[in-house]
């Protein structure tokens, strides 16, 4: 997931190579369409600072919005229309192809952005999963996206930590908002977002999480006087900004807003909960698809896993059926080896190792961007998924793979360790994100951009490619790819089933683990995840399920003439797109083909 903490599916973003030449003519005659994406994607970074801060861009490191005031909103829709206006005053026609690409992607996303000005979100902050002040945390941890290399960094972060006091503030009058509409988070969210908050907020400053980076001062500068000053106003920032927020989110959280909660756990119980899901499916799909269409597609997917599951479990020689053999994967010792996080860490890398020589056969272009595995942070690892914090683009920052490990006793192999990474790290999202990011010629509106559908769509598509890559040769690293697989069907059945057909929240949970080999702590954490952002989920599936349909549409096709590398780099070639985009580009590359 790209999740990222900021987008976690937001997310997330990004890939491309092997780019196409272009005519020095039609550059020339598409500058002034060239300069129109530059100044949009300049605007919308100063608009969305920490987007920007995530992208390598430290204009506007010192800066914190709270992006769900009205004022704020006001501008952010006032920039979208004002955009999709100047964007209809080109000619589409006469584009080049990479132009076209750029036309549509953002029409697309104007489009989708200024229609989700219409429902309530600003009602609803934050949440257990996808939360600014979690976010906060792992940057001012001083591991996470914001930089602490020069004096200046500190300064910006200081800057923008002082910024969280009047955040928390809007934050609990637009929660109030929320109760008075009776548009209100589930009781069962409210109740884990409460210890998030209490965690972060220490009567001791030089204990806290955010004065990490003051420790680190002295490999910034020498000058002792400077040390002295910054680590003072971590201090201060910590004690009179940073903490007594979290106090305040934390008390109002419990006192206030929880007994307000509601019962019911799909936000099709809201008030115009029913069309505000549809809107987020079409967002984080990319597709017209209907919520019953996703929802049956997840029941005959889950149905076609389970049989391939079956067939693993006879081939083992198991005896008992197959929620019993899940059972005995989930408890028998023998499948937690570990005794401490290293162990785990060091067993992903050597899943790297592994297949790292069938990759150069898959891909003729690999990233530049730097990679590597850490452990997931104490203080989020309880809520956190595993997942991808993408590197910059100047190499400066690596992408990191993070691994919430809890219990290092308890990281249980047959959790589909191979198909994660393959998934989370490569030839995943660190792929399709870093190559985006390094491709110069992309708009910068493309190269830091991206959607759901695509982006974890291309991941999910990776987990399958762990046969040709070496991997799942023991059956229950196979039997956890299928699990991996089984749980993005599922949570087709899950999302939609919560949020417009009356599931209960304990009734999603027992479909899960009735369908995978997934704790009730985890299975109870993926459902919370799904109520927390609803239609975030069902991106997997949908994205992974339609760049298969390509591939084995091509195979048959151009029979001989298909080389999957080429398919794999034409897919990351121009970058994350929507998926009717991505079809009529993959059709045209076919096309071509065909022709030869």
């Amino acid at each position: 997931m790209r999740q990222i903490l900021l987008v976690c599916c937001l997310f997330i973003q990004l890939a491309a190579c092997k780019l196409m030449p272009k005519e020095p003519a039609a550059k020339e005659k598409t500058q002034p369409f060239s300069q129109f994406l530059n100044d949009y994607y300049e605007e919308k970074m100063r608009l969305l600072p920490l987007e920007a801060t995530q992208n390598g861009d430290s204009r506007y490191n010192d800066r914190l919005v709270a992006d769900f005031v009205d004022g704020y909103r006001d501008t952010l829709k006032n920039f979208y229309t004002r955009t999709s206006v100047g964007l209809a005053k080109f000619d589409r026609s006469s584009m080049s192809e990479n132009d076209g690409f750029s036309y549509d992607i953002l029409r697309w996303e104007l489009t989708t952005r200024i229609e989700g000005f219409k429902y309530p979100y600003y009602y609803i902050p934050f949440n257990q999963f996808y939360a600014l002040p979690l976010t906060l945390g792992q940057l001012g941890s001083g591991d996470g996206f914001q930089p602490f290399a020069t004096v200046k960094d500190h300064e910006d972060w200081l800057k923008r930590a002082s910024a969280f006091g009047p955040w928390a503030d809007s934050a609990i009058v637009y929660f109030r908002k929320g109760i008075a509409a009776n548009f209100v988070l589930p009781r069962a969210l409210v109740v884990k977002m409460i210890p998030e908050m209490q965690a972060l907020a220490t009567d001791q400053p030089e204990k806290s999480l955010f004065y990490t980076p003051a420790t680190r001062l002295e490999k910034v500068t020498s000058d002792t006087t400077v040390v002295k000053r910054l680590k003072s106003a971590y201090v201060q920032v910590i004690r009179e900004s940073i903490v007594p927020a979290y106090k305040r989110l934390a008390d109002f959280l419990k006192n206030e807003y929880l007994p307000k909660a509601r019962a019911t756990s799909g936000i099709g119980a809201l008030p115009g909960g029913a069309d505000y899901y549809a809107y987020l499916v079409k967002d984080q799909t990319t597709t017209t698809k209907s919520p019953e269409e996703i929802y049956q597609t997840g029941l005959r997917e889950v149905a076609r896993i389970r049989g391939l599951m079956d067939s693993v479990k006879t081939a083992v020689g198991f005896k008992g059926n197959l929620s019993a053999f899940f059972e005995y994967m989930k408890t028998d010792k023998k499948f937690m080896p570990y005794t401490k996080p290293q162990e785990v860490l060091a067993a992903f890398e050597a899943i790297h190792t592994k297949m790292q020589p069938s990759l150069t056969k898959m891909f003729h272009h690999v990233p530049k961007t730097g990679f590597e595995i850490r452990q997931t942070e104490a203080f989020r690892a309880a809520s956190a998924s595993a997942e991808y914090l993408q590197g910059t683009a100047d190499g400066k920052r690596p992408g990191i793979f993070y691994v919430p490990i809890l219990d290092a006793t308890k990281f249980n192999t047959t959790s589909g360790m191979e198909s994660l990474f393959l998934h989370e790290a490569i030839p995943g999202h660190h792929y399709q994100i870093s190559l985006q990011q390094e491709d110069t010629l992309l708009p910068s509106f493309r190269r830091f951009g991206g959607n759901n559908a695509y982006v974890e769509g291309w991941a999910l598509y990776c987990e399958s490619l762990g046969k040709e890559l070496g991997l799942y040769t023991d059956p229950y690293q196979y039997m956890g790819a299928l699990g991996d697989e089984i749980h993005r069907a599922i949570r087709l059945v899950v999302d939609v089933a919560v949020h417009i057909k009356g599931m209960t929240r304990e009734e999603a949970i027992k479909y899960m683990m009735d369908n995978e080999a997934i704790s009730l702590e985890g299975a109870t954490a993926e459902i919370e995840r799904y109520m927390a952002i609803p239609g975030q989920a069902l991106g997997y599936k949908i994205g992974a399920l339609k760049i298969r349909e390509l591939r084995n549409k091509y195979e048959a096709e151009l029979k001989d003439a298909f080389r999957l590398a080429d398919f794999h780099d034409e897919v990351l070639k121009d970058g994350a797109m929507p998926l009717e985009v991505l079809e009529k580009k993959m059709d045209a590359w076919a096309g071509s083909l065909k022709k030869r």
